[in-house]
């Protein structure tokens, strides 16, 4: 196995590129590689100098290949294997819940867990040679932990087709179930990234961070709660002083310059 399974880079634009880099176990997720990413995202969070984080692969053809199966058939007791889950739930929870934007980039093969993974990003964008799937069924395993994601931005007779079927799906099929935002030909990829993210890291980071929150929080809100916190947001968004930069940018037609409160 690579000695450091995960890489972090960080540009002059802000952008913090998350790189798995074990290519001998086609970015497996083993415990090196899920406390690897998980520290990786901790610390793209908690630095200022970062404003849009990039997940990526450095294999061509694979993604991540998921969860390394030889745990499932290791003879450890089970309460070893509960709290080894924990790595799971820790590593969706931070990237779900991280105060900057997220991007995902995926060519070749992204299944099982690593699917989950992805779908924790904010947004996804794949090359034509992308596939994905939940392929646990077939080895009499199922999907759990990645269960709750997947319902989250999946429609549910396709996310049900996904689970139970255990089948892969090529990136078109995945841009219709609203698993990618968009697909395009795989030389095309590495520019619709960067593209997306310096957008991404050129946003106000007080104002992003204040709107993913938002984003996140009333999702499963009854419609008038989520309409009276969305009001009170609101409300502090505009004593910032990046929503007058930017109004003020705007009339005055220029580039704003943000101060991050």
């Amino acid at each position: 196995m690579t000695e450091n399974p995960v890489i972090l880079d960080v540009d002059e634009r802000g952008v913090a590129t998350i790189t798995m880099d074990d290519p001998e176990r086609r970015n497996a997720l083993s415990v090196e590689m899920l406390e690897g990413l998980h520290a990786a995202f901790r610390e793209a969070d908690e630095r200022e100098d970062v404003r849009a984080v990039v997940l990526r692969s450095s294999h061509e053809r694979t993604f991540s290949s998921g969860a390394n199966l030889a745990g499932f058939a290791a003879e450890e007791p089970l309460v070893i294997k509960h709290f080894g889950s924990e790595r799971f739930v820790e590593l969706f929870r931070t990237i779900y819940s991280l105060s900057k934007p997220t991007l995902c980039v995926t060519r070749g093969h992204t299944l099982a867990g690593s699917l989950g993974v992805a779908l924790c990003c904010d947004l996804i964008v794949a090359g034509e040679s992308a596939s994905f799937g939940t392929p646990e069924i077939n080895i009499g395993a199922f999907p759990f932990m990645i269960m709750a994601v997947i319902f989250r931005n999946v429609p549910r007779k396709l996310a049900n087709e996904l689970l139970l079927l255990g089948e892969r799906w090529d990136a078109a099929k995945a841009l219709d179930a609203n698993i990618v935002n968009r697909v395009v030909a795989d030389a095309e990829l590495d520019a619709l990234a960067d593209e997306w993210a310096g957008k991404l890291a050129s946003h106000s980071p007080v104002i992003m961070r204040l709107g993913k929150e938002a984003m996140r929080r009333q999702l499963d809100m009854p419609l008038d709660e989520a309409l009276d916190y969305l009001r009170a947001q609101l409300s502090l968004a505009f004593s910032t002083d990046d929503i007058r930069e930017g109004a003020t940018a705007f009339f005055e037609k220029r580039e704003p310059v943000w101060k991050g409160h």
